[in-house]
């Protein structure tokens, strides 16, 4: 097995939340065109990862974990108002002047939220779980990542079932938008 077949989801999801934290850096310090392509790729990401800890990991945690349901209530509740301001986010637009402030407060909520999943919710799947099952999991997530929209949509709904159902056509209906944006951006230079 390769590196990235042995790693657990727990350690999956913790390396993709510090890498958000690491491209909320970027974002903040970067400017003009280069802000905004590392403000695309942190929107993609996180739109990436929600979706597949909607598809995957909370319902396991619902079911695995001691008080399972209560914890995957408040990630949920938390994930909805984050895919509101990140939709808000991404039509406001990195040159607006209030991006940046907005952008901040936004982060300290996003870094609160994975702090509160990793220390309430990865590590009681954890205790809960075998070393295979999470391993198993992580090749899910992977799975789940790979048909996730890549921009928030936060009328879509939170659950398991709402993002197997509109996921896979939010996600083709993202990439070809990013498609186009992407050639836009290449044949306007």
């Amino acid at each position: 097995m390769t590196a990235v077949q042995e790693q657990d989801v727990v350690d999956l999801l913790v390396d993709q939340h510090n890498e958000i934290k690491a491209l909320f850096g970027q974002v903040s310090r970067a400017q003009g065109a280069e802000k905004r392509e590392l403000f695309e790729g942190l929107v993609r990401l996180l739109a990436v990862h929600e979706s597949a800890e909607e598809i995957v990991v909370h319902p396991t945690a619902q079911r695995e974990i001691e008080r399972g349901r209560e914890v995957v209530k408040q990630r949920r509740q938390e994930e909805d108002e984050a895919k509101h301001v990140l939709a808000e986010l991404y039509d406001l637009g990195v040159d607006h002047p209030d991006f940046d402030q907005r952008l901040a407060a936004f982060a300290d909520a996003v870094v609160q939220h994975a702090g509160k999943e990793e220390s309430e919710e990865f590590s009681a799947l954890r205790r809960s779980m075998s070393a295979e099952q999470l391993r198993q999991m992580s090749g899910a997530i992977r799975a789940a990542e790979a048909i996730a929209p890549t921009r928030p949509h936060p009328h879509s709904g939170e659950s398991m079932g709402a993002n197997v159902l509109a996921g896979p056509p939010l996600a083709v209906f993202d990439r070809v938008r990013d498609a186009i944006r992407d050639w836009r951006e290449a044949h306007a230079r």
